[in-house]
């Protein structure tokens, strides 16, 4: 593909800038490439787990009100003395979590904000190291794909103004357009196209569920992409059914990258080329897979919950969290990546032992990831799983969970757990969600104490009820 001017000039920009600081970027990003692709050392775990452990237990209350007193003879902590905490969990103790060396600099902090597939409005904060290597880590799993610093790049969101909009200046810097992927109906994903067209976009960013309508449609509507100037296509969210990948395959004459990750600590594993598992970020990351009904390893090959220890968040510690998300993880050279069924390929675990291994390596051969029932506006059109993640950020402080559920082609109910002693804007909750559903959708409300937990581990934000829609 032809490397568009505005490319090179915003590579050349980056590069400038970054030397005139020393450097620091493309040496980070350099090295968490590497890292990615070659694993890390067992001492370079040690060092960084001991490093988070004890800063968490030494500079967060909540840490240091549970090991007062009761560390190991040796002093040393271990990472099973920590609790697995979920969402709630960090919710329910997050001023303890604050780090006390950036109590008082709260304002002047980074916001990772999202509400994800249970429904749990929820902001991590930030330092200014999280936060460059966020970016780092966001342009090695890119470029590791192909992807060349300055494309213009897509990103597929439900974007709320003023929520997670960004602004004209940061658009024009990093080369990205904000696509809206909050009505997915055959009119919008026409406009959709007609867009990456007309801008010559190079690269689509999209959850997976955006991916699968972009490839659907075009199928169905014999959709000639020959002239565009799309060269990648970075899936995020839900796992991409292998038949939406084959399919973009054929169509597109690309594969896909798959990834996993989310928005409070970034990205935690992507594929590879010519490969269909999740190597894992083991430099930025400690990943654990715990088992569904305690917090005790689960064995090799065994589906699991995903568990993340973050590094390098030292504002805001997150230590053994669990992501709400299942999967099976195995030693990278427990996985055979050459045999050419994909298949076969995430069967093929085979009994290897190399006692000389200096680097730990890991992959995800299965990832079950958001899970979300599809739920239609009131003209029948699908309506993303991410609107009614990202909808509840408008109410952050009033609203603990929210579920929308379709009970009828025009009537819908939201379930709504509420902060305690909050008392809800119920005209601007359901005017909100009538932005998507329609003018002349049925909105009633729920209160509910909380909402069921799925066999994945997770609550839903949607469910369609709707027997001509199931």
């Amino acid at each position: 593909m032809k490397k568009q001017s505005g490319e090179i000039l915003r590579r050349k920009a980056w590069q400038t800038l970054d030397l005139l600081h020393g450097g620091k970027q493309q040496k980070l990003k350099e090295v968490n490439k590497r890292e990615i692709l070659d694993g890390v050392t067992p001492a370079y775990i040690n060092r960084r787990l001991g490093a988070i452990m004890d800063y968490a237990a030494e500079t967060c209350p909540f840490y240091r009100e549970r090991f007062q007193g009761v560390l190991k003879a040796d002093d040393t902590l271990r990472l099973e003395d920590f609790p697995v905490l979920t969402k709630g969990d960090f919710l329910e103790n997050y001023e303890g979590i604050l780090s006390d060396v950036f109590r008082d600099q709260r304002d002047s902090l980074h916001r990772f904000s999202t509400s994800g597939s249970t429904g749990t409005p929820f902001t991590v904060l930030a330092d200014d190291d999280k936060q460059m290597r966020v970016n780092m880590n966001f342009m090695s799993v890119m470029e590791l794909n192909g992807f060349r610093l300055g494309m213009k790049r897509g990103e597929f969101r439900a974007w709320i103004k003023g929520k997670n909009t960004i602004s004209d200046f940061r658009s024009f810097t990093n080369n990205l357009m904000m696509i809206d992927i909050s009505n997915m109906g055959d009119e919008s994903i026409r406009q959709i196209y007609d867009r990456i067209f007309e801008e010559r976009i190079q690269v689509l960013v999209a959850y997976s569920s955006a991916i699968t309508a972009l490839v659907d449609y075009a199928e169905r509507s014999s959709l000639d992409v020959s002239g565009w100037a799309v060269e990648m296509i970075f899936t995020m969210g839900e796992a991409l059914p292998s038949s939406t990948r084959e399919k973009a395959e054929r169509i597109f004459g690309i594969t896909p990258v798959l990834s996993y990750g989310n928005n409070e600590n970034g990205f935690i594993a992507v594929s590879l080329p010519g490969e269909d598992v999740y190597t894992i970020d083991l430099y930025n990351f400690f990943v654990e897979i715990l088992k569904m009904d305690s917090d005790e390893p689960a064995a090799p090959g065994e589906v699991g919950r995903i568990v993340v220890t973050d590094y390098y968040n030292k504002a805001f510690p997150m230590i053994r969290y669990d992501t709400g998300d299942t999967g099976i993880m195995v030693d990278r050279d427990l996985y055979e990546g050459t045999i050419p069924s994909s298949i076969s390929r995430k069967r093929a675990i085979v009994e290897k032992k190399h006692p000389g291994k200096e680097r730990v390596r890991k992959v995800f051969t299965e990832i079950w990831g958001r899970r979300g029932s599809l739920i239609r506006n009131t003209k029948g059109e699908p309506l993303s799983t991410h609107v009614f993640m990202n909808n509840l950020l408008n109410f952050e402080g009033q609203i603990r969970q929210g579920k929308c559920i379709q009970t009828g082609k025009k009537e819908y109910l939201l379930q709504l757990n509420k902060e305690m002693g909050a008392h809800p804007d119920e005209e601007s909750i359901i005017a909100s969600y009538k932005r998507y559903l329609g003018d002349d959708a049925e909105v009633t409300i729920e209160y509910v104490e909380g909402l069921p937990i799925q066999a994945s581990g997770k609550t839903m934000v949607s469910e369609q009820q709707v027997p001509e829609y199931l």
